[in-house]
């Protein structure tokens, strides 16, 4: 059963939302969870990890060939596209409850589906999630104090969330990868597998 902070923020629409129905539960088969699916053009990008964050080149592989074929037979996007298969990367998208907790401390970037206090974007520090708002500090807004003010913004309402490249998030995230992890947000798709592969045997 999924916990509260497991649940995924899904925003996608279209043929990008049917993927993301498709391939949520084969990739938690897996051992995978799924962060976000988007078209672009005519490439489509399904954005995976495991859930302490990693994701290898053998992840990707094993994820492309489980995924391909049901789409092929689903028929989800009838015309012609290329599919990539990417980790979340370092400035990663934050789509679950534990995601803000995970990376707490670090900067993030939210937008709103919904304003919150008269706004729709918040820049600020995680501090983490707690009944049902991810809570982060942000600059005084009325401009009297130069100490952030704690602020929460309902879960539900975000339509988009990213941490922001720092220095400190590079370094945290280098702490985290497992060895031949992606988590610098290298993008592999079906026609780099096997040259990947071979590279790293050679």
């Amino acid at each position: 059963m999924t916990t509260e902070t497991e649940i995924r923020l899904a925003r996608e629409t279209g043929p990008a939302q049917r993927v993301a129905t498709l391939a949520a539960p084969v990739l938690e088969g897996m051992g995978f969870r799924l962060v976000r699916v988007r078209m672009s053009g005519s490439t489509l990008q399904i954005m995976a990890e495991r859930p302490d964050g990693s994701f290898t080149i053998e992840d990707c592989e094993a994820v492309s060939r489980a995924i391909s074929p049901i789409l092929d037979v689903e028929d989800v996007i009838p015309s012609r596209y290329h599919l990539e298969v990417s980790s979340p990367g370092i400035d990663r998208p934050l789509v679950r409850p534990s995601d803000f907790e995970a990376w707490a401390g670090h900067e993030a970037k939210i937008e709103m589906a919904v304003p919150a206090a008269g706004r729709k974007r918040f820049r600020g520090k995680l501090e983490g999630y707690e009944g049902g708002e991810v809570r982060l500090f942000i600059e005084n807004p009325e401009g009297a104090s130069k100490e952030p003010v704690l602020i929460g913004v309902p879960f539900a309402d975000i339509a988009d969330a990213k941490l922001v490249m720092t220095d400190q998030l590079i370094e945290a995230a280098r702490s985290r990868q497992t060895p031949k992890g992606y988590g610098d947000g290298a993008e592999i798709d079906e026609d780099q597998i096997s040259q990947q592969r071979s590279e790293d045997n050679g």
